[in-house]
């Protein structure tokens, strides 16, 4: 994530804010440019960002809800959506404020899943566009009658949510039970939306036999692994190819795991640079290149990697120093970076063909 500063004061600005605490100026962000600006309200509920030279915009329908700071396209009528908000389909039962802020948190990681997706110039169709795979969310509370639970996943582009993975208490136990060292909302979408790229990139995209040769062969029976993977713990040295337990499950698993970690390494690093922070332990040849260059648009892979392990370990050691779990509880070994930079790969060619 980038750094934003209110055009009206030049306080610094968090990618959620939707005012200035400073001037107490109105925000919102501009998803074409990935830009938070200031506003001048212009009446009727039309804004003019100082940030663009261009007309006036208007919120989002869901900005009344406080759950979206983004602003609906150029020439968006009243009630419209943003590029964001455009791909839901089912929100949670706004009836209690619990579920309220379930769906405010389920936003937060949605949208900072959308930056992301711009600022690396991903294809993406919506389910007007593709009625058979665009991408549609569906936020599911479990049925009231206790039938049965809703399940996190992905079926052909549509990426289902259970609502109470938004309930902290609630994924953190499923964290401890499932003995997984990680595991939260972000987490949650970035993993889906591999799946998403998997039919785009890897399936349609011409990549699958290489994708086999990386990951393995995704014919193997599916519902079979998975039930294997709950009965079974995985082998003793998963980690050498594997960046978690549960990615050994399936290929299909193992590639959507691996995405997610690309998404985790770059938002992050993407943030740090933002920051100005280049950071190295002092031992010959590990520092990185002194001009890192733009981790969504530029940055090697290599390049990735060498700036990523030392940011880990001081950011590791700092929450050791405070009692805290580590940042980022992984190992990136040979294995594992070999399908990272698969997937970098496939994300840098798909920049390349977007241009």
């Amino acid at each position: 994530m980038k750094t934003f500063a209110c055009q009206v004061c030049g306080t610094l600005l968090s990618f959620e804010n939707t005012k200035c605490e400073q001037c107490g100026a109105v925000l919102g962000f501009l998803p074409e440019t990935t830009t938070l600006s200031a506003l001048r309200p212009l009446g009727a509920g039309l804004w003019q960002p100082l940030e663009a030279s261009e007309g006036p915009r208007r919120f989002c329908a869901n900005h009344d809800h406080g759950v979206c700071n983004w602003l609906a396209p150029p020439g968006a009528q009243a009630g419209g959506f943003c590029l964001a908000c455009q791909f839901n389909r089912l929100i949670p039962n706004l009836s209690s404020p619990e579920k309220h802020e379930q769906w405010r948190k389920l936003e937060v990681a949605k949208h900072r899943l959308i930056y992301t997706i711009l600022r690396l110039k991903l294809p993406f169709k919506t389910r007007l566009q593709d009625p058979l795979g665009g991408l549609v969310f569906d936020f599911l509370d479990d049925p009231p009658d206790a039938s049965g639970s809703i399940v996190t996943g992905h079926d052909n582009g549509v990426i289902t949510i259970a609502t109470r993975e938004a309930d902290d208490a609630y994924r953190e136990r499923m964290r401890v039970d499932m003995g997984e060292y990680y595991r939260t909302l972000l987490g949650h979408f970035r993993h889906e939306i591999g799946h998403y790229y998997w039919n785009i990139l890897v399936r349609d995209g011409g990549r699958l036999e290489a994708c086999r040769r990386v990951f393995g062969d995704d014919r193997s029976d599916y519902a079979s692994a998975l039930h294997a993977h709950y009965q079974h713990p995985p082998v003793a040295n998963w980690q050498e190819k594997h960046v978690t337990a549960y990615a050994t499950a399936h290929p299909w698993e193992d590639f959507a795991e691996t995405w997610a970690h690309y998404f985790h390494i770059i938002a992050t690093l993407d943030t740090a640079l933002s920051c100005g922070m280049t950071i190295g332990p002092q031992i010959a040849g590990t520092l990185p290149p002194p001009d890192l260059g733009d981790p969504y648009a530029d940055m090697t892979f290599d390049d990735i990697m060498a700036a990523w392990v030392p940011l880990t370990y001081a950011v590791n050691g700092l929450n050791r120093s405070m009692g805290l779990a580590d940042f980022y509880p992984f190992v990136l070994t040979a294995g594992v970076r070999l399908k990272l930079a698969f997937v970098h790969d496939l994300v840098r060619e798909a920049q390349r063909k977007g241009a």
